[in-house]
């Protein structure tokens, strides 16, 4: 027989647990995929009624955060030099400014993709559609701008040593050698792994640093383009002269950003 207040369809811990181990049971059951929809749903409306100031400033912020995937990925390499595994264990390193964008709430574009789809979803009317492309240019600019001044500070600023620039110099060349096909599909296998880490974070409660960094893992270690992280190397590159503003964005962004989008339509369930 159910218990008072629960649904007869729901399935019950058997009896012979005590009050607080069938509590425990309850919270540690997996959430359901509706719940996990709601979740996403929620934070999608929130970020939709959130000012111009507050996204722009949280973008900028990402865009600079983000930067640290690139340096940190660098400074394992620089220091691994010569150690056998040492571009595996430096991929590492990529996982850093994603955990700290991720973790600090900060606004990221290929989060905020999906997330603010599904409202539009529900609600399916042009002003909502309006809502979501206001969001997506703010937030996406703001990245950018980021992008620039973190790419400019490892250009200009002087701050790293001779074997640290030389490793960040090595990893763009080694993401702008794709041809723009090759931006496409491996944005594709970025943008959907992305767009998967937002569905499992609401259910990775106490575990958000492994969840997140084993996915972000995966992109480095599989030279997936990431439309935002990506933009860092490729800035760097027109910064210091090796590649053209148009390679940049015919080659690189382009490609990256209509991967980026179409991964995230095609990932959700819904």
């Amino acid at each position: 027989m159910a218990k008072k207040g629960a649904s007869a369809n729901e399935p019950q811990p058997q009896e012979g647990l005590t009050r607080e181990e069938t509590k425990s049971v309850k919270e540690r059951r997996r959430l359901r995929a509706a719940v996990v929809y709601e979740i996403i749903r929620l934070e999608g409306e929130a970020e939709l009624a959130r000012k111009f100031s507050a996204l722009w400033w949280s973008a900028l912020a990402a865009g600079i955060s983000i930067g640290f995937s690139v340096l940190s990925q660098a400074m394992l390499e620089a220091t691994l030099e010569g150690v056998p595994g040492a571009r595996m264990i430096a991929d590492f390193g990529y996982c850093v400014g994603f955990l700290i964008v991720i973790l600090a709430h900060q606004q990221l574009f290929t989060e905020n993709t999906l997330t603010a789809v599904l409202p539009v979803m529900v609600k399916k009317d042009w002003n909502a559609i309006l809502d979501v492309l206001r969001l997506w240019a703010i937030v996406l600019a703001g990245n950018l701008v980021g992008c620039f001044l973190f790419a400019a500070f490892l250009a200009y600023s002087g701050a790293l040593s001779p074997e640290i620039a030389a490793a960040v110099g090595d990893i763009s060349r080694h993401m702008m050698a794709n041809t723009p096909l090759e931006m496409f599909v491996k944005g594709i296998a970025a943008g959907w792994l992305i767009a998967a880490l937002v569905w499992m974070l609401p259910s990775s409660e106490g575990t958000e640093i492994f969840v997140i960094t084993l996915i972000t893992y995966i992109i480095a270690l599989g030279d997936f383009t990431h439309i935002v992280a990506g933009s860092v190397e490729a800035i760097y590159m027109w910064l210091i002269g090796e590649e053209s503003f148009w390679r940049v964005a015919g080659g690189f962004f382009i490609p990256t950003l209509l991967a980026t989008s179409r991964a995230a339509r095609c990932s959700s369930p819904w």
